[in-house]
């Protein structure tokens, strides 16, 4: 890829899933997570603190090079994609509690995030990269993430009609999107991907696994209800791999960090379809 169409394109490309987004969130959104603090409190520590704990120890077992470890982690501190709404209504989950936690974890994410990959650029020294996302990143990422989700909850707020009719359109466009990031992703880093594909698909598949597991098992063995659990699993199950990569390239400007998070991109989605099958085959009547 062009290094000018990537690096204006995958920010606006990231911004219009983010409006997206904004489309369909309200203020009672995050209000809502009132109603049930301890799901939200129990989804929220498996994403926040068991996850990137949980990636680091994948790192050092898969022995990913340094550029990959920090992308692995980058991956483990975004915050849950809007197509874990999706998952959780084909699978009973608590459909609300997704829409709430989804806001919630992307407005935290701009503090967690630049922290997680701080430690892990601190830790793998991945080549002569001495600075992470301080302030002046945590601004390009909040521009990036947040302002198109304000905007669009703006438009929903002034312009519902508007909003309902760009739903379906903007959520094609979004799909679309995702594939030509994530395609783009792998061809700028095609060489790396080449040389560490075996690697790379085992820690993804089994982050993929073990964040929908942990989702799921962690809540249920605190008391939360099933349909909570299932909102859990897929809002920490699954990451947003568009956010990562745009990070990755556009702000950190490494394409090998890219390559974990749209690798994840492509997988998640069966994984995510088995795991869900699984949890209704088992579901009691």
């Amino acid at each position: 890829m062009d290094a000018s169409i990537v690096l204006i394109g995958l920010p606006i490309a990231l911004g219009l899933i983010m409006f997206g987004l904004g489309l369909d969130l309200t203020p009672a959104d995050f209000a809502r997570v009132a109603k049930r603090p301890k799901a939200a409190a129990v989804a929220l520590g498996c994403q926040l603190v068991v996850l990137p704990i949980v990636c680091f120890g994948l790192c050092l077992a898969f022995r990913l090079p340094p550029l990959m470890a920090v992308g692995m982690m980058l991956l483990a501190a975004s915050p849950g994609g809007t197509v874990a709404n999706l998952y959780s209504h084909l699978f009973r989950g608590d459909v609300a509690l997704n829409i709430s936690l989804t806001a919630i974890n992307s407005v935290i994410a701009l503090f967690t995030l630049p922290i997680i990959v701080n430690l892990s650029v601190a830790y793998f020294q991945p080549g002569d990269m001495q600075v992470g996302l301080h302030f002046r990143k945590t601004v390009e990422v909040f521009m990036i993430v947040l302002v198109p989700v304000m905007i669009g909850m703006a438009v929903r707020h002034l312009a519902p009609r508007f909003a309902k009719a760009m739903d379906k359109p903007v959520r094609l466009g979004s799909i679309l999107i995702l594939t030509v990031v994530i395609i783009g992703a792998a061809m700028s880093g095609r060489e790396a991907l080449m040389a560490n594909l075996a690697s790379l698909v085992g820690i993804v598949v089994a982050f993929c696994l073990l964040s929908l597991s942990l989702g799921f098992i962690i809540p249920r063995l605190l008391k939360i209800e099933r349909p909570q659990a299932v909102a859990s699993s897929f809002e920490v199950g699954l990451h947003n791999a568009t956010l990562a990569i745009v990070i990755a390239q556009s702000v950190l400007q490494s394409a090998e960090m890219t390559l974990p998070a749209a690798i994840y991109g492509v997988l998640m989605f069966p994984i995510a379809a088995a795991f869900g099958f699984i949890l209704t085959r088992n579901r009691p009547a």
